[in-house]
């Protein structure tokens, strides 16, 4: 009779990653969901650019498993909002998605008849 082994797993808990804004895209066998991060950083002494720092991390899984994640995502938004009330964008962001649809309506119908300098 064999000896029975224990196993011991060692689980990496990485750092925590808040996402301003997320991709979804898909070949034939996979999901991606790529989650992005976007940091503006200031520095008194640079006058010259504003850094800006972007991370991503990318998820990558099977479409059976996607399934499963949209149903788990679903009942706990439902569940959130039966608890809290419904999710709505915060006023602050549809003011500035206004006031952004509102700037880019501006140059909708502006024409120019001069060769763009990027082409030489």
């Amino acid at each position: 009779m064999e000896e029975q082994k224990n196993v011991k797993f060692d689980i990496e808990n990485g750092p925590v990653f808040y996402a301003d804004e997320m991709a979804v895209i898909h070949n034939p066998t996979k999901l991606i969901l790529d989650f992005k991060s976007v940091t503006p950083r200031f520095d008194v002494r640079n006058n010259e650019f504003q850094p800006i720092v972007i991370k991503h991390n990318v998820v990558v899984m099977d479409l059976h498993l996607a399934k499963n994640f949209l149903a788990s995502l679903k009942e706990n938004l439902a569940n959130y909002e039966k608890q809290f009330g419904k999710i709505e964008q915060p006023k602050a962001l549809k003011k500035a998605v206004k006031k952004a649809k509102q700037s880019i309506g501006k140059f909708e119908n502006v024409k120019s008849d001069s060769t763009p300098t990027y082409l030489g």
